[in-house]
């Protein structure tokens, strides 16, 4: 906390330390990241101002848009291109004439708005945005720069020598980032930051009212926040257990297959619920006793802090792939590979309800040291002391 004086009044004025929070918006997951680390930054400390901003759309609100689209388009359409461009580039940083195409993109703007609200820190959750800033360092620009990683892996565009610290999901990831040159005094195990609220468990009671829920066996599907999950195979299969089993579908910002299913008898039934994007997962993931999704890094996360067994459907080539098997390797989740994975969880909900929410209970108390506010404690420390490894 910086103190100064009011000149001719004798009076402290308390300048709040600024912490400036970038991502992208190249799937919902790393902008969720930074505002989890935002709201618990702020209920950490009263102290701490924080701005999160997608970076590219911030500045190019009109290109932005059409490059995220595009990117959406090949994950979709081209998955195996993008699982070649992943593992090709995975060990390497970006490379030198990316580094000046971001650098004429992003240099001049950036510079501006780092000069115009003088944060204290910059917090990274996406590589972009990362690669940019630490360009700014080498040019001169004095700031601490602390990354984020919102993976179970990591690849190497996340790299960088100007990176003060970064903030890791697992030993495994740290073990990567040394194996890649970085000092371990710049790597903090921490878990990816989820906001707060998927840490609290409120009485279930009151939130099967509020979405009006009956108690009985529950399965929450999740499209993701741009809704990719496409396969009707499994949704038409999860729906034909809908006398016993309660479904809620999720999803997202895609609206069209939600206008799809709703005009589909087949979900036109009691225990199904077909719902857009919400801001209140963490609840629906309260009353869920199993989580079917897609193995995104920040979903994965929320899943982890409700403690809710997870099926992994169709992980995207690279990070997903990586998460969808650090989380299976861990018996916290396992991959959709035929509808008999579903039909096994389906009879145990029905068969072994007691036993699965009995190990739900047991993963709740193993995963305490992931709490969020152990990213927020770090980024705390560097804000107050602007202190980077040596």
């Amino acid at each position: 906390m910086t103190e100064n004086k009011e000149q001719g009044t004798g009076e402290l004025r308390v300048t709040k330390k600024r912490v400036l929070l970038l991502s992208e918006g190249f799937g919902a997951g790393h902008t969720q990241a930074a505002y989890a680390l935002s709201s618990s930054l702020r209920r950490l400390s009263s102290d701490v101002q924080t701005k999160v901003l997608e970076l590219g759309s911030f500045l190019n609100p009109h290109v932005a848009p059409l490059i995220i689209n595009a990117y959406k388009r090949t994950i979709t359409k081209q998955p195996k291109l993008v699982a070649l461009m992943y593992r090709k580039q995975y060990k390497k940083p970006i490379n030198r004439f990316a580094t000046l195409a971001l650098h004429r993109l992003f240099y001049t703007h950036t510079r501006s708005i780092v000069r115009q609200l003088k944060p204290d820190i910059i917090v990274c959750t996406h590589p972009i945005p990362s690669a940019v800033i630490a360009r700014l360092k080498r040019l001169g620009v004095e700031v601490p720069l602390c990354t984020v990683i919102t993976d179970y892996d990591v690849h190497g565009t996340w790299i960088s020598p100007e990176v003060d610290r970064y903030l890791v999901s697992t030993t495994e990831v740290q073990l990567k980032l040394i194996d890649r040159g970085v000092p371990k005094n710049k790597i903090q195990v921490t878990g990816i930051p989820v906001h707060p609220n998927f840490w609290e468990h409120p009485s279930r009671e009151e939130i099967r009212l509020r979405f009006e829920l009956k108690d009985m066996p529950t399965v929450l599907v999740m499209d993701g926040g741009w809704g990719l999950m496409t396969d009707e195979i499994v949704n038409e299969y999860l729906a034909q257990w809908q006398q016993k089993v309660q479904l809620i579908y999720v999803l997202g910002n895609n609206d069209k297959a939600r206008a799809q299913m709703e005009q589909n008898p087949l979900y036109q039934k009691p225990n199904i619920h077909i719902m857009g994007f919400t801001r209140e997962i963490d609840k629906l993931m309260e009353v869920a006793d199993v989580l079917v999704t897609k193995p995104g890094g920040m979903t994965c996360s929320e899943g982890l802090a409700k403690g809710i067994p997870m099926l992994f459907h169709n992980p995207l080539p690279g990070q997903e792939e990586e998460n969808c098997l650090y989380f299976t390797e861990q018996g916290l989740g396992e991959p959709i590979t035929s509808l008999d994975v579903v039909e096994k969880w389906m009879n145990r909900l029905l068969s072994e309800y007691e036993s699965i929410v009995e190990t739900r209970e047991r993963h709740l108390k193993e995963i305490e040291k992931f709490h969020p506010m152990q990213s927020a404690k770090s980024i705390i420390e560097m804000v107050e002391t602007r202190k980077v490894p040596l």
